[in-house]
């Protein structure tokens, strides 16, 4: 029986670990694996044998460089350089008329040269949608590359970069911007994994990227002040906003007729307001706007106000002379000042139409002293009436008076009672009022409290005396005598002894009566004694 010829093995080796591949005609061909994983620009020894013993040409085909390290009867050793992309090797061989040949991929990994998550923007409006980009430029292999959005140590989004994208690949996914969000820091990152060939998972992280979120009303600020402004006066205006996100980051000032005020801004949770204190320059006498600008982010709201600005001086209130005898004449004059059309002056004769100036002549009486005038000035300003006073005093030098409305001439007061003399002497300058009974003397000072005695009874002389005269009146003083008091001692022992002689009485008479009792009951018992006796 005729012996069957084997045919010859071919076998292709990388690096250390054989896997064996069938080849054509039961010859076998053997090879590592079926792929080879390596970095990009590495090198690769490929050993390529076969179980032919004679008549054996070895070769291997590749695109890259290779060198001939060393060669057996039945194997050559390469090396191969510079691989720089996925590729595919085969080793041939050829055993007399048998040809067998066994090949492999090699596939190659290379970290990404650039993992960069785009600029976001300087402020995010809280509600919007926010998209974040990630820039990857290279990396292999793109099946095991996959790309990982962060929110600080949050994990967003995974997703896995196209085997089939553009290089570099932008990947993204969205963000519903929320306070939350304020100050929060954004990152991506590359994963290479590549664990299914025996290694691990290769990470790459973008630079963090910083967020501010912000958050605003619909509505405008709102101004608080005077709808009319004095010049040379002093105001208060002020203007807030609440609803606002971050309240702290918002900045809010005042503008009046293009300056801008010097204003004491504050914020508390979503609100923040800013006060000014205004001193109104008569340069901007007229109608002026103020204005309230918030700026936060990027977003502007504003109100405006229109105000008008005004002069206006108190009028002239003269008296001459401001200090008259009683009897002569006073000019009393009011004047507007400072765009005042019309003036008003107490005392002043009624009618007239109005007129910027109004005055009078008076004959000063004593009535007349510490008399007020009231001037009183009125300006109109955008629609309203605006009213300046000015009051002056007048004083009339005058006598003393004493009359029934200062001294009444009847007194009567109860003996023993705490009274006073209420008498008081006018005039200008103020009189000296002294009181003494016209019989002896005897002084009793006005406004003095004093005990009345029944020797108090009289008439009284009241003398007033200033540098301008002297006055007097009578005045009569009764006193009236009380009922003589009575004496409670006394009255308390006649009432004991009262009750003692009502008390002694009436234990007499009861042991008066216990005695005719008790002598009753004793004849009666001698009686019935008498009657049991025997006769003798």
């Amino acid at each position: 029986m005729a012996r069957t010829r084997a045919r010859p093995t071919l076998r292709l080796l990388l690096a250390l670990v054989a896997a064996v591949i069938p080849g054509p005609g039961g010859t076998q061909v053997s090879i590592q694996l079926s792929e080879a994983i390596l970095p990009r620009g590495a090198s690769l020894r490929v050993n390529c044998s076969s179980s032919c013993s004679e008549g054996l040409d070895l070769g291997l085909e590749t695109q890259w460089s290779k060198v001939e390290l060393e060669h057996g009867h039945n194997w050559k050793l390469f090396e191969l350089s510079d691989i720089e992309e996925d590729s595919n090797l085969m080793c041939f061989g050829n055993c007399g008329t048998v040809q067998s040949s066994a090949s492999a991929t090699i596939i190659l990994y290379s970290f990404p040269e650039r993992v960069e998550l785009d600029p976001l923007p300087a402020w995010q409006q809280v509600g919007k949608i926010l998209t974040l980009r990630c820039l990857v430029d290279g990396g292999a292999p793109r099946s095991q590359l996959s790309v990982v959005f962060f929110q600080g140590e949050e994990e967003l989004h995974q997703e896995k970069v196209g085997v089939n994208s553009t290089n570099p690949q932008e990947i993204t996914t969205t963000v519903l911007a929320s306070r939350d969000n304020h100050g929060a820091n954004f990152s991506c990152r590359t994963e290479l994994d590549l664990r299914p060939q025996g290694l691990e998972v290769f990470l790459n992280v973008s630079e963090a990227r910083q967020l501010r979120t912000f958050d605003l009303p619909g509505t405008s600020p709102k101004l608080n002040s005077p709808d009319l402004l004095e010049v040379g006066t002093q105001q208060k205006v002020s203007c807030y906003l609440e609803g606002l996100f971050p309240a702290s980051e918002a900045q809010l000032h005042l503008e009046l007729g293009g300056h801008i005020l010097t204003s004491k801004s504050t914020n508390r949770g979503d609100l923040v307001s800013a006060t000014a204190l205004v001193d109104v320059p008569a340069e901007l006498e007229g109608t002026q706007q103020l204005r309230c600008v918030l700026e936060l982010a990027d977003q502007t709201r504003q109100a405006e106000k229109t105000l008008n600005i005004y002069s206006f001086s108190a009028p002239v209130l003269t008296l001459s002379p401001p200090e008259v005898s009683e009897g002569n004449h006073v000019m009393v004059k009011c004047e507007a000042h400072g765009g005042a059309q019309e003036v008003w002056l107490s005392g002043a004769p009624p009618g007239g139409p109005p007129s910027p100036q109004v005055n009078f002549t008076l004959n000063a009486s004593a009535d007349d002293d510490q008399r007020r005038f009231f001037c009183s000035a009125a300006l109109k300003v955008a629609g309203q009436k605006l009213l300046k006073n000015q009051t002056q005093e007048l004083r009339v030098l005058y006598g003393p008076r004493l009359d029934e409305r200062d001294c009444p001439r009847n007194w009567t007061w109860p003996e023993g009672s705490q009274q006073t003399l209420k008498c008081k002497a006018r005039g200008n300058p103020s009189p000296k009022l002294t009181c003494s009974r016209k019989a002896n003397n005897a002084p009793l000072p006005p406004g003095v409290v004093v005990t009345v005695t029944r020797e108090m009874s009289g008439i009284y002389v009241c003398q007033a005396t200033s540098s301008r005269g002297n006055v007097t009146r009578e005045v009569s003083l009764t006193v009236k005598i009380s009922d003589p008091p009575i004496n409670w001692v006394i009255l308390v022992i006649t009432l004991l002894i009262v009750l003692f002689v009502g008390l002694a009485i009436y234990l007499y008479n009861r042991q008066r009566k216990i005695r005719r009792y008790e002598l009753q009951r004793a004849q009666e018992e001698a009686m019935k004694l008498k009657a049991q006796a025997p006769p003798p």
